[in-house]
């Protein structure tokens, strides 16, 4: 059994969908490989991954909240990818994402959930797609499970590999 699944191996060819830039990435993207940069605001990403992608920013476009775990999620959200006229979405994150700005992006994680707070998310257009109750399983995802997701993607990053269970994990 392995603790961090790769999402990219899960790609194979199938990067066509994923032009978008890491330096143009929204910030409230959860760290992770997949991240939305400069997509098109149509709301489709929820659409075909409605566990992983939410809406937000200055201009509503679409993020990663909640990365892949299995070859179906990341094939869904390949299928988000693909409906975004913009190809605004990035599966580079690995590339980027160091162990230290995993930590700092931990670390300012009460920005996100500020923001989560601020937003009327109740407003008709958004609750076609249930978004109210996927800002609260953001934010319950960040109170619970994500700092040991984090710390799973931190041996990834630091060791190239899946941590064995039982494993000692770094510390975010």
């Amino acid at each position: 059994m392995t603790l961090y699944f790769d999402p990219t191996a899960a790609l194979g060819e199938d990067r066509e969908a994923f032009r978008g830039r890491w330096e143009d990435r929204l910030w409230l993207n959860v760290p992770g490989p997949f991240y939305g940069a400069e997509t098109d605001n149509c709301w489709t990403g929820r659409l075909s991954a409605p566990d992983h992608v939410l809406y937000g920013g200055t201009y509503l476009a679409e993020y990663v909240y909640r990365q892949p775990r299995t070859a179906a999620e990341a094939a869904r959200l390949v299928e988000a990818a693909e409906c975004d006229p913009l190809l605004g979405y990035g599966c580079d994150g690995d590339a980027h994402w160091t162990p230290d700005a995993v930590r700092e992006w931990w670390r300012d994680r009460g920005r996100i959930t500020r923001y989560l707070s601020e937003q009327d998310w109740n407003e008709v257009d958004w609750a076609e797609q249930g978004i109210a109750d996927a800002v609260r399983d953001y934010r319950s995802y960040i109170d619970g499970g994500l700092a040991g997701d984090l710390r799973i993607y931190l041996h990834w990053l630091e060791e190239g590999r899946s941590p064995a269970p039982g494993e000692r994990l770094p510390e975010l």
